[in-house]
């Protein structure tokens, strides 16, 4: 009798589980690959609660990855983040799906010179996120100087002071315009100048480093760093001696975007999320998490001036128009990149 008691307790009690697990089974879902610290976790929640859709977050550390991940892994991710001239090389190869902009009637909120960019210019397939602009932190209390020029990253006397980008474009970009070429450059032999340039000044750098830059200078590890923007502006936050400065020289201005790869499982959901991320206070929690230009106009009235009067994320028109936005490379120069790029990380 204990053994028929207990053995209906048992069944009773997974009989009770299954609508637990059901519901469980049953919850629906968005496959988010992102950038790593690049949403207010909060924003998370909030999407879950008010519509019932959990966020799976995966990461990546730089575009060429990401989409080599897309590439091999179908069906693996429903909403993705790349930077701009990433959507043009999507687009060519099949990677990604139109955008039913019917579901996202908070694209309205996009600044409107963002809406139709040259790297989607029918807007069919994304969706700015953020932007900003790559450039030089430095600590006014190792660094003397005042700070213009790319050419600082060469000068001797800061030897193992320097943090690198470890980031392909960004920093061949960055020698192509110390010699005055364009951060977009077809020229292999401008690519080879730009590759000595960076193997000349190997021995001078500290690392070449992506996410930990931001938190290495914000602690004073370091004299100079190049970076982006909005990871300058969270160090700055931190330690009130860092400044902040895009090259005479020119640079890049960015736009990671959201985009629907052409394997999404969840597409109404990945829009689900897109349009949630577009609402204004969604768009101002997410700016003021991680500091990056918002493209949202919404959200910048709602952040006011504590936005607009940062030079630093809310650049001048004069800053903008010395910077130059990438440009997707053909195959057959990206060997060129990769070529040389790889010379560089390995030079002694």
């Amino acid at each position: 009798m204990k053994k028929l008691v207990s053995l209906l307790a048992v069944l009773v009690l997974g009989l009770s589980m299954l609508p637990m697990q059901n519901a469980f089974a049953a919850q629906e879902v968005v496959n988010l690959y992102n950038w790593y610290d690049y949403m207010d976790e909060t924003v998370f929640d909030l999407f879950e609660q008010e519509t019932g859709i959990h966020v799976n977050k995966m990461y990546f550390t730089n575009n060429e990855d990401m989409m080599v991940q897309v590439r091999v892994s179908p069906g693996a991710y429903d909403l993705v983040i790349p930077s701009d001239y990433c959507v043009e090389r999507m687009i060519a190869e099949g990677m990604i799906q139109e955008i039913n902009f019917d579901n996202i009637p908070n694209f309205a909120n996009v600044i409107p010179a963002l809406q139709t960019p040259d790297y989607d210019p029918d807007h069919k397939y994304c969706v700015p996120f953020m932007w900003g602009t790559l450039g030089i932190l430095y600590d006014t209390t190792k660094v003397e100087e005042e700070v213009d020029s790319w050419s600082i990253l060469w000068d001797e006397k800061y030897a193992d002071e320097i943090i690198m980008l470890d980031s392909i474009r960004d920093t061949m970009g960055l020698a192509l315009k110390l010699l005055g070429y364009s951060m977009n450059s077809l020229d292999p032999q401008e690519l080879k100048a730009a590759m000595d340039q960076l193997i000349a000044q190997k021995p001078l750098a500290k690392a070449y480093y992506v996410d930990e830059t931001k938190d290495k200078m914000a602690a004073g590890d370091a004299a100079i760093a190049v970076m982006w923007s909005g990871d300058a502006l969270y160090a700055m936050e931190l330690n009130e001696n860092l400044k902040y400065v895009v090259p005479m020289e020119g640079s890049n201005i960015w736009i990671d975007t959201m985009v629907i790869p052409a394997t999404a499982k969840n597409k109404e959901n990945a829009e689900k999320l897109i349009d949630f991320l577009c609402r204004p206070d969604i768009a101002k929690m997410n700016c003021e998490y991680i500091w990056y230009s918002s493209p949202n106009a919404a959200a910048i009235e709602l952040m006011g001036e504590d936005y607009t009067e940062n030079a630093t994320i809310n650049p001048s028109q004069e800053v903008i128009d010395r910077c130059e936005f990438f440009h997707d490379i053909p195959d057959y120069i990206m060997t060129f990149y990769t070529n040389f790029w790889q010379q560089v990380k390995n030079a002694r």
